[in-house]
């Protein structure tokens, strides 16, 4: 990890930049394939399987038959640990519900909001590297309390064609109505395009390079998405109060989510740094996934910095995905935080602890999108229609203003739609 000491803020953009590849060749290809599954449907989406799954399958969906057999396979300490986490989501989510109220605006103009669940969803379950059964929690939970009428689970396959039998639990657990073994741009464009499972209005869930691109392009003219996202990030803020081994777990344990992923410490302390470097050494090295995190690390850094000023300055520039909080006075710098996905406060709150069981939700923007967007909530699987009931009084009141405003820009069949109710 590289180790910056006083940066001057105009160097602090470019210090802060995520890890880059050619976004140009990478859409082109992207689609390519997705036009072609557009075009030839099942007949694409089964050769893409094979090309990239490795596997050749006859059929994608998982039977009742495969979801009994899977449940089979899951230790039982697993199954607990699900399920707790289950109660927990379920727990935070509901507590998000939205209350529906009436507002007289006008005497005579009544308007409110009903929130309505978005009827079919699709959700993207990562299964190459690491097998994210927590993730179909994080996704299919909110929608069932949103009341979603059909929630689609695309996951992929391994070589012997089947997915990861705690996937196949979690999504049992939760409540998802269809399971196909496709990964990948053609899960993507299978969701989209109604190719081998209904057509969704919406696609959730993280993935590699090539599935948020594929999510991208598809958003922009046949279906909505959750957000925009890259790789994983994290950032600790920390001080001399904090746990050198704590941050360095942190730290690693978001550096092996991907060779792309990107971690950064912010502290004033230089000593600090020192310790927390002698322990990301002493830690990795017992890392079953060492090689992932040790190229996850040559894109992270160790920033040395003045003060708690520049600290919470610079953490609102980046808008990580994952902000933890090791420092005394904690609750007074996460105050002032206003770009960040999901915060962890404090030395016993590992962001870990947000990933699986906590209830909070762990998919988040990533790449700065925290400026602009929340991480996937209730909300996200819902829409709000708004209405509006005006009464004769409530026309008489506010008619003559619509009738002035409409005039003015000149749309004069929208003051006739006044004018007549006025006259009558």
């Amino acid at each position: 990890m590289q180790i910056i000491k006083y940066p001057e803020r105009n160097q602090w953009e470019s210090i802060l930049e995520r890890p880059t590849f050619d976004l140009q060749a990478l859409y082109d290809k992207v689609n390519k394939i997705l036009a072609d599954i557009k075009n030839r449907g099942e007949a694409a989406v089964f050769e893409y399987s094979e090309m990239f799954d490795k596997v050749r399958l006859q059929d994608l969906s998982i039977s009742e038959q495969e979801i009994r057999a899977a449940e089979s396979l899951v230790a039982n300490d697993l199954k607990d640990a699900i399920r707790k986490a289950k109660a927990n989501i379920e727990l935070f989510h509901k507590s998000q519900k939205f209350e529906s109220k009436k507002i007289e605006t006008t005497p005579g103009v009544t308007c409110w909001q009903k929130a309505v669940a978005i009827e079919k969803v699709g959700l993207y379950i990562p299964g190459g590297t690491a097998p994210l059964f927590s993730t179909v929690l994080m996704l299919a939970l909110p929608a069932k309390i949103a009341g979603c009428k059909e929630i689609i689970l695309c996951s992929p396959p391994n070589k012997e064609g089947k997915i990861h039998p705690a996937i196949l639990f979690a999504a049992k657990e939760a409540g998802v109505s269809k399971i196909f073994k496709l990964g990948g741009v053609q899960a993507i464009g299978a969701m989209a395009y109604g190719v081998v499972s209904p057509k969704v209005y919406k696609i959730f869930g993280p993935g590699n390079q090539y599935v948020m691109a594929a999510k991208q392009l598809v958003s922009i003219s046949d279906v909505a998405i959750d957000m925009p996202a890259g790789p994983s990030e994290v950032q600790v803020i920390a001080d001399d109060t904090a746990n050198p081994a704590f941050v360095a777990a942190d730290l690693l344990s978001q550096a092996e989510h991907g060779a792309d992923s990107q971690v950064i410490l912010t502290t004033t302390s230089e000593s600090f740094i020192l310790q927390v470097q002698d322990e990301v050494d002493r830690q990795l090295a017992e890392l079953p996934r060492k090689e992932i995190a040790e190229k996850a690390l040559r894109n992270s850094k160790l920033i040395l910095l003045k003060d708690n000023r520049d600290i919470i300055d610079m953490t609102n520039q980046y808008a990580p995905e994952h902000l933890i909080i090791e420092a005394s006075g904690y609750m007074e710098i996460a105050d002032k935080i206003v770009n960040a996905g999901s915060v962890f406060l404090g030395n016993y709150t590992p962001e870990s602890a947000g990933d699986y069981a906590s209830g909070t939700n762990h998919t988040l923007p990533t790449n700065g999108y925290a400026k602009a967007y929340s991480g996937v909530n209730l909300d996200s699987f819902i829409k709000k229609i708004t209405f509006q009931e005006i009464s004769k009084e409530g026309i008489n009141n506010l008619g003559p203003a619509i009738e002035i405003m409409a005039e003015n820009e000149e749309l004069f069949a929208h003051k006739n739609a006044v004018t007549l109710r006025l006259k009558d």
